[in-house]
């Protein structure tokens, strides 16, 4: 089969090799990767950037992919030959709250991921993809969807009348988006275009600020509110807008840290924070339960991921992650194998 592979680290030792085909084991299934999508931290961990709490030679990369069952091993009830499934980003954890052990089991980092034409999964490790959804499209769920519906409706627990703001449109703040706006929620958002800020109005966004324009966007965004603020925010950014973001939440506000798209390091200004009571809360993706019910919510309300135009085959891996580090992109790019 072919396959990604980087090691040493560094995209310019990305290459597409030639590694046998996996066999099924006792309680696993084969999978048929038909599409992955890219992630941020994908491109983190091509070039080293999660040190020694990665992988860091004869990686295959990438964590969020989606095919077909094409074999069982021995003991497997849960699938059959034919089902289409994505896999979980983090295979160890099941449902509840996270730990230490189940969040270490993250695929494309420590274990290798799913850049590859067939990969071997554990029966507990999958989800069933709904009806009428693409394999692109299911391949966008595992970890932007997941991170999304954690920072939007399990920890953030959005309703309706709340004021949430997202970052952008790359894919958990248009996922932030859809599930805020499902929720009957008002949407705020900060984008760095008219195109994009096309996109983020047809999706609902109610307010939008392009923040090139405006370096105090967080204020900006606060005037918006009614001059109350959000309710919740979801921190893409991370170094580079954090104090903006701080500035346009409401007292009692609940700030979900997600990104270090602008950096990984912030001075925090504690008084503010304290003052003002905000919750502040790094969320790790989720279950194997809360991709479950994310998908199956997306489909009962007509939930589409937003995915880019520009489209890119397993050879083309190098230049997808060059395009996603331009941020040029809006939703989430993926990689078609076959």
């Amino acid at each position: 089969m072919r396959a990604a592979l980087v090691g040493p680290v560094g995209i310019a030792n990305l290459a597409i090799v030639t590694l046998p085909e996996p066999a099924a084991g006792p309680g696993e299934v084969v999978v048929a990767l038909r599409a992955a999508s890219l992630n941020w931290r994908d491109l983190l961990i091509v070039e080293g950037g999660y040190g020694t709490r990665q992988k860091r030679s004869r990686l295959i990369p990438l964590s969020d992919g989606a095919g077909e069952v094409v074999a069982t091993g021995p003991g497997v009830t849960a699938w059959k030959s034919g089902d289409r499934v994505m896999g979980c980003f983090h295979p160890d954890w099941q449902a509840g709250p996270p730990t230490a052990e189940a969040l270490a089991s993250d695929l494309g980092c420590r274990t290798d991921g799913v850049a590859c034409e067939f990969r071997v999964f554990r029966q507990d490790a999958l989800v069933r993809i709904p009806d009428g959804m693409g394999f692109p499209e299911a391949a966008t769920l595992p970890c932007a969807a997941a991170t999304a519906w954690s920072a939007v409706i399990e920890r953030g627990g959005v309703r309706p009348g709340d004021r949430v703001l997202v970052q952008g449109t790359g894919g958990v703040s248009l996922f932030a988006l859809q599930f805020a706006v499902m929720t009957g929620a008002e949407v705020f958002a900060i984008t760095s275009g008219a195109a994009k800020a096309g996109l983020l109005r047809r999706l609902g966004a109610r307010h939008v600020v392009n923040y090139r324009d405006d370096a105090d966007w967080g204020r900006t965004i606060r005037r918006l509110a009614g001059g109350r603020g959000v309710t919740h925010a979801v921190e893409i950014g991370g170094a580079g807008t954090l104090r903006q973001t701080m500035h346009a939440t409401a007292a009692g506000g609940f700030i979900a840290m997600v990104g270090v798209v602008s950096g990984a390091r912030a001075e925090l200004n504690i008084p503010v924070m304290a003052m003002n009571a905000f919750r502040l809360e790094g969320v790790a993706v989720g279950s194997r339960l809360t991709l479950r019910q994310l998908s199956e919510t997306m489909a009962l309300h007509g939930i589409r991921p937003v995915i880019d135009p520009r489209a890119f085959a397993l050879d083309g891996l190098r230049d997808a992650l060059e395009y996603l580090r331009t941020g040029t992109h809006s939703g989430k790019v993926c990689v078609a194998f076959g």
